[in-house]
């Protein structure tokens, strides 16, 4: 083996219970055989992405037609994959892990992703967590309210979302570069964990995100026959729901399938980060540019269809077709909580007629709610016999369709508020924060600043005539920054880095060329 690894943190007691001489040498193999294919794919997503601003626009790849007309199916579910009605989804910190796992629905997506801030010490402890949250037993003492956490009996099946392949773990080096977050995250979860999940009749799970096209599934077909083999464990004890969350990939569901057919489990509408990948891969077409994001809900004529093939192209394969977030945080006002249940209601209500599984929530609050629709209203676990031969049809320019809506001043300042303080939140180590009654994650702020620079590249204007330009930004984030500040108090303003998340929201948002992901240059600021 001539690969090694370079750590450039020393690796404290909890490091080195994680990274064990065979955990090291099992995630050294991973990254010398299968990171130099990953760059090369990353390389692909340019050229791709290249073509899309040159004028070309996604679509079904002639190529691979064979793939979508064959009379092919996944391997079957494990019996604990087939019942995922309802799945709540967090970050990795102890307390909301046994919240989590304590909450009444079917499944818990333990994310790495979108809801954790990627600091070293916040990625090590998600480990120990969920290597504890297997084992039986788990607890935690809150420090400051002296509460007592335990996990029930029968807590919900846990559900591991690893890192994007976009993401590098600056903390691990190989060749003199960042090894792939997704390949540690998986490394040591796997690792540490599917002994226990094995001995008792389950499997290994995991969500993989922001996959844009099948070569990417294949890699991690790979990575996961190579596994198996490596421990010696049955094809298909490792299972994947692969989040269909780019405008790309929509046009791959097939060939994605396909490819992990001996692995994969589900889709799944990752809806948020859909809006915002919709904004990036069209971000060159004037025709495309979205209104506020507050109006971009799933009964738009683009993502309803989105969200009806994945379900037929699921259910035609035999996989599960997982609907997408309710963001909504329950209201201690009975009146507005009240109001905001039928929304919640009527989304996941759009959901379960168009054919979905299950869905997902991000708080507790609303999980009695959207039993009634996605429990109490189906016949059955799951709706695999739902398959919506009459979308047939849905083709490249219904999934592309613009979307109507206006673009205004109260929309873009909220944009701002929500930018500014989720960043802030996320540079100190929080990656899941509720702001204005919605729990948000990196996926709705990347729709709130990609918004705004489609805006500005564009000269769109306002509902009230006004050009949206670079100066405008800049003068409505002075002035929301001091909103924000009146809000949050002189004292949170000054101790958490609202100064330095204000500077990367400017910088990002009046950029010449799209910054791809926030979390890129936020992550340089990280620990």
């Amino acid at each position: 083996m001539t690969t090694q690894l370079e750590f450039n943190q020393p690796l404290n007691e909890q490091a080195s219970a994680l990274f064990t001489d065979d955990a090291i040498a099992f995630l050294t193999e991973l990254v010398e055989r299968f990171q130099p294919e990953l760059h090369q794919l990353l390389a692909k997503r340019k050229q791709r992405q290249a073509s899309y601003d040159a004028g070309q626009l996604p679509d079904f790849d002639p190529a691979t037609q064979a793939i979508r007309d064959g009379n092919w199916r996944i391997a079957e579910l494990p019996k604990d994959l087939t019942k995922r009605r309802l799945e709540i989804t967090g970050p990795v910190d102890r307390k909301m892990v046994i919240n989590a796992l304590n909450a009444n629905v079917d499944c818990y997506m333990a994310d790495f992703e979108d809801s954790q801030s990627p600091t070293w010490d916040g990625l090590l402890n998600g480990q120990l967590n969920l290597r504890d949250a297997n084992l039986d037993g788990m607890t935690y003492d809150d420090p400051d309210t002296g509460k007592h956490y335990a996990v029930k009996e029968n807590p919900a099946l846990l559900i591991a979302r690893v890192r994007g392949l976009h993401l590098p773990e600056k903390h691990i080096h190989a060749g003199g570069k960042p090894i792939a977050g997704a390949l540690m995250d998986f490394a040591l979860y796997f690792f540490h964990n599917y002994q226990t999940r094995l001995q008792r009749g389950s499997g290994v799970y995991f969500y993989l995100p922001k996959l844009e096209h099948s070569d990417e599934a294949g890699w991690w077909a790979d990575v996961f026959h190579y596994t198996e083999k490596r421990f010696n464990v049955k094809t298909g004890s490792i299972r994947a729901t692969v989040l269909i969350e780019t405008l790309p990939a929509v046009f791959q569901m097939h060939e994605i399938l396909y490819r992990m057919r001996e692995h994969i489990a589900a889709l799944n509408c990752g809806r948020w980060d859909y809006i915002f990948s919709y904004i990036k891969t069209l971000k060159a077409h004037p025709d495309r540019v979205l209104p506020d994001r507050q109006v971009v809900s799933m009964d738009k004529p683009f993502l309803n269809a989105y969200s009806r093939l994945l379900v037929r192209t699921c259910h035609l394969r035999g996989a599960l077709a997982m609907g997408g977030m309710a963001a909504f945080i329950p209201s201690k006002d009975a009146t507005e909580n009240q109001q905001i249940l039928a929304k919640v209601r009527a989304d996941k209500t759009l959901e379960r007629d168009n054919g979905h599984d299950g869905t997902w929530i991000a708080h507790p609050g609303l999980a009695d709610t959207v039993r009634e629709v996605f429990v109490e209203g189906m016949a059955a676990d799951n709706q695999l016999q739902v398959l919506r031969d009459q979308d047939n049809d849905i083709d490249q320019a219904l999934l592309l369709q613009p979307c109507e809506g206006e673009r205004t001043e109260a929309g873009m300042r909220t944009n701002i508020r929500v930018s500014l303080q989720y960043i802030a939140a996320w540079l100190d180590g929080k990656g899941c924060v509720p702001i204005y009654g919605l729990m948000e994650d990196a996926a709705t702020a990347e729709i709130s600043r990609a918004s705004i620079w489609q805006w500005i590249r564009h000269q769109k204007t306002l509902s009230d005539g006004t050009i949206v330009s670079k100066q405008l930004f800049r003068d409505y984030l002075q002035q929301e920054a001091a909103v924000v500040r009146q809000h949050v108090g002189e004292q949170r303003w000054q101790n958490e880095p609202f100064a330095e998340a204000l500077q990367l929201l400017e910088d990002i948002t009046t950029a010449d060329e799209l910054v791809e992901f926030l979390t890129l240059p936020g992550y340089q600021k990280l620990a």
